[in-house]
Order: C-alpha cells, then sequence, then structure tokens
C-alpha cells in the first residue's frame, strides 16, 4: 500500500475574535492621542501653564510612539502576539490608571507616556497580524473596519471629551477609557492567537540607538519650536541631530544582513507613495484636530459641550465612510478614492483659511465633515495599496516604519500647525490697540488659526500631486 505524504497543517485563525480585540484595543489608544484636545483650555487654567507647554500631553504621546514603534518590528520577531498584546493592554491599562488620578501636570505628562508605550506595541501588532490572517482580496474591507480605529478615534475624541468635561471633570476622559481597556485584555486573552513567526533575530543596540535619537530628536525639535522658537538653539540642535542620527540609521539598515527595519521596503514605490499619502493625511488629522477646540472655545467662545458637538458629525460621518472606502478600494483600486480624497481635503481646508468670528457654526460642521471624508478616501487605501505590495517578508517592516512615521507625522503637524497659530497670534496683538480687550485676543486667535490652516492646505495640495503617481500593484507577493 503506497504511502501518502501529509501535507502541512495550515493553522486556523479565528479572525473575527482576533479583529475585535485589536479594535476595541486601538479605538481607545488612538482616542487617548486627542482626547485631551478640548481639556486643554481647562488644564491650562488648573496647571496654570501656557498651550506651548500643554501641546506636550499630545506631542510628548506621540514623541514616545515615534522613538518606540521602530523597534516595533524587531519586538515583533521575538515575542509571541499573545505578548506583545497584553503587555500593550498592561502599559494601556497603567497609563490610564495613573491619569485618572494625576494631582499635577507633571504626573499627567509621565501618565502620558505610559500610555503611548501600550499604544506604540499595539499599533504595529494589529496591522501585521491582519496582513497574516486574511487574504488579500479581503484586506481592504478590514482595513476600513480599522479605519474606524485610525481617523475615527482621534475624530471623536474631542467631542467625547468635551460632554465629559462639561458634565464632570478632565479625570473622566481617562476613567470612561478603563472599562474598555479591561475588557480589550479579558477578550484578548480569552481569543487572541498567535499568527506572527518568532525568527529572533539579533538585536543591534547601536540601531535602537540611532532610531531612538533620529525620530525622538526630530520630534522633539518640532515640538520645542511653540516654546522656543525656531531660531532657538534647543531647536536647531536637536532637528540636526536628530536627522543625523536618521541618516545614519538608514545607512546602517541598508549594509546590515538583518537589519531592525529593512529599508528595502522602499524599492516597492506603491510603498513609499502611499507612506508619503499617510504621512501627509496624519498631519491634517492632528493638526486639525487640536486647532478646531481652540478656535471654537477660545475664538467663538463656546461651551466645551458645545464644540464637542460641533465637531461629533464629522466624526460620526468619517467612521461610517472608512467601512465604504474599504470595500470600494476592493473593487476600484487606490486612485478612484485617494485623488478625489486630496482635492476634497484642499477646497474644505481652503475654506477653512477664511474662517472669522463670525463664521457660522452650520458652515464649520460642514467643513469638518467633508474635511474627514476626504481624509477617510486617503488614508486607508493609500496605506492598504502600499502594504499589499510588500511580500510577506516585509509585513513587519512596512508596519513599523508605516505606524513610525504615521506618528512622527502627527506630532509634526501638531507642533508646526501651534507654532504658526501662536506666532500669528503674538503678531496680532502686537498690533492690537487694546491688546487685552478680550474681543482683541478672540480675534488675535482666529488670525492664528487662519494661518495654521494654510500650512493643512499646502500639505494637501502636495499629497494630490502624489495621488496622481499612485497605482494598484500588478500582483501582491505572498
Amino acid at each position: 500500500m503506497a504511502e501518502t505524504t501529509a501535507l502541512p497543517k495550515q493553522p486556523i485563525f479565528r479572525t473575527t475574535p482576533i479583529l475585535i480585540s485589536f479594535l476595541i484595543a486601538g479605538f481607545i489608544g488612538l482616542f487617548s492621542e486627542t482626547a485631551l484636545n478640548m481639556a486643554l483650555g481647562d488644564l491650562m487654567m488648573h496647571f496654570n501653564i501656557n498651550s506651548a507647554t500643554v501641546q506636550w500631553l499630545t506631542t510628548g504621546y506621540l514623541l514616545t510612539l515615534g522613538i518606540l514603534v521602530p523597534v516595533s518590528g524587531l519586538l515583533l520577531q521575538w515575542f509571541t502576539t499573545r505578548k506583545l498584546f497584553m503587555a500593550a493592554l498592561g502599559f494601556s491599562i497603567g497609563g490610564t490608571l495613573l491619569a485618572a488620578l494625576a494631582p499635577s501636570f507633571e504626573i499627567l505628562m509621565i501618565a502620558r507616556v505610559i500610555q503611548a508605550v501600550g499604544t506604540g506595541l499595539l499599533l504595529p501588532l494589529m496591522f501585521n497580524t491582519i496582513l497574516v490572517i486574511y487574504p488579500v482580496n479581503r484586506r481592504g474591507a478590514i482595513m476600513g473596519l480599522m479605519g474606524l480605529v485610525i481617523v475615527s478615534a482621534p475624530a471623536i475624541g474631542p467631542t467625547i471629551s468635551g460632554l465629559l468635561i462639561e458634565n464632570l471633570n478632565w479625570h473622566w476622559i481617562f476613567w470612561i477609557s478603563l472599562p474598555f481597556l479591561v475588557f480589550a485584555l479579558v477578550f484578548g486573552i480569552v481569543f487572541m492567537q498567535n499568527v506572527s513567526e518568532i525568527t529572533k533575530p539579533k538585536i543591534d543596540g547601536v540601531s535602537i540607538v540611532l532610531s531612538t535619537i533620529g525620530f525622538g530628536g526630530i520630534v522633539y525639535g518640532f515640538s520645542s519650536a511653540g516654546e522656543e522658537g525656531w531660531g532657538s538653539a534647543i531647536v536647531v540642535s536637536t532637528l540636526l541631530v536628530g536627522i543625523i542620527a536618521l541618516f545614519l540609521f538608514v545607512v546602517r539598515q541598508l549594509k546590515m544582513k538583518q537589519p531592525m527595519i529593512n529599508m528595502r521596503v522602499f524599492k516597492f514605490p506603491m510603498f513609499t507613495l502611499g507612506l508619503l499619502s499617510v504621512f501627509i493625511a496624519f498631519m491634517v488629522i492632528l493638526s486639525t484636530s487640536i486647532l478646531l477646540p481652540l478656535y471654537l472655545q477660545t475664538g467663538l467662545g463656546l461651551a466645551a459641550i458645545v464644540a464637542g458637538l460641533v465637531l461629533l458629525p464629522g466624526g460620526l460621518l468619517n467612521a461610517l465612510m472608512s467601512p465604504v472606502t474599504g470595500r470600494l478600494f476592493d473593487k476600484y483600486g487606490p486612485r478612484g478614492l485617494v485623488i478625489p480624497g486630496f482635492i476634497l481635503m484642499i477646497i474644505m481646508l481652503w475654506q477653512f483659511t477664511n474662517v472669522t468670528t463670525e463664521t457660522s457654526l452650520y458652515w464649520i460642521i460642514v467643513l469638518h465633515t467633508f474635511l474627514f471624508i476626504g481624509i477617510s478616501m486617503v488614508m486607508m487605501p493609500a496605506q492598504t495599496n502600499g502594504l499589499n505590495q510588500l511580500p510577506r517578508n516585509l509585513y513587519p517592516d512596512g508596519t513599523a516604519l508605516m505606524n513610525t512615521l504615521q506618528q512622527v507625522s502627527g506630532a509634526i503637524g501638531t507642533a508646526v500647525a501651534i507654532t504658526i497659530m501662536s506666532t500669528s497670534q503674538e503678531s496680532f496683538l502686537q498690533n492690537a490697540a487694546e491688546p487685552a480687550d478680550p474681543s482683541a485676543i478672540a480675534a488675535s486667535l482666529t488670525a492664528g488659526i487662519q494661518n495654521a490652516f494654510t500650512f493643512g492646505l499646502i500639505l494637501a495640495a502636495v499629497g494630490l500631486v502624489i495621488s496622481f503617481f499612485i497605482k494598484s500593484p500588478l500582483t501582491a507577493k505572498e
């Protein structure tokens, strides 16, 4: 009787429970990026700090992500999916609890860093796992669902926090997050499976140091500009050191047999173009998410709950759009979404450069809603299309780079927007007849907001040029 050779058994993944675990944890992690934006005014008064200092609660969070996420590609090859998931949730729960109890700005800042460690571990793990357990022909729809997390969580953050601040206080922004994180941890303990291949590549300490100094220096330099000024020795030196370290990091990765992040992902043009598109879109998301709450509360004098409700339609519609764009991507490819998405962003940002203290709230709602529809048409299609061109062995490197530069872009976008706004505001008040007059302060902030949105408009225009070169890879390598 002839013997038959048994084929290796393919693992069976419980895709839906795994996806649910990541979506809940990821939503809260990214919600934390912007949830405090609506509370910045209260925090400035509560802790007696200025706008350049309080922005560190957002940019410090992003700085930590920018430092940690590059290492994630290495961690994914050293530790199992379950271990990394539980570690990520452990940091997120610990940081959120500390933030809820924080008695001072310093403790709150430390809590934000701990939270960011959790999110920094979770995001690359989430993307890598989804790429492994779902086939190429279903990734558009799944990435669309993940768009609910990536785009809508930062968009809805200010709305939910506005409601909480009006009825309770800023501590409750964190208290309300805790049960969701605990649920995600318990759900993940029950259903999470190990999906990644553990290869345990050699750890290169020099690469880790260069990556930390490079990404950290760039984000810190941009973030410090609002407080120190662009000509400051601290800003110039940290940016210069960051750029040099990043250059040396890239050179080292290209020469290593087992690099920490394989820079050969940039040999795939659609990945590079997708990365640039996501970089620009995320800068617009986070800069808008910090500018609009300040404009609505200080410029228009709205209560936190009203300002939150103004931003709610855009966040909700954006959430509904993400699965739709995912399905459209599966059917029509990236160009039919990314190009119109950037055009829509340009039109809305141009309108935002003309807002005044007399602008109708209804018009702000319309502009914000259509801006985020445009963003949803860019983010997931560009990201999915870029990752689809990579062979499977480069998924950890591609997701690590995509998430690293996404968080770095958010930190840079936030810092530059706040710097432009603050500088323009100061210039306006210097020429005002009565700088202390509340109406002059509101008008100065509005002038600053207009100039900051001009920065976003330029970014979107660059994105539109890039989008014309995006196309679907002929074949997605598995």
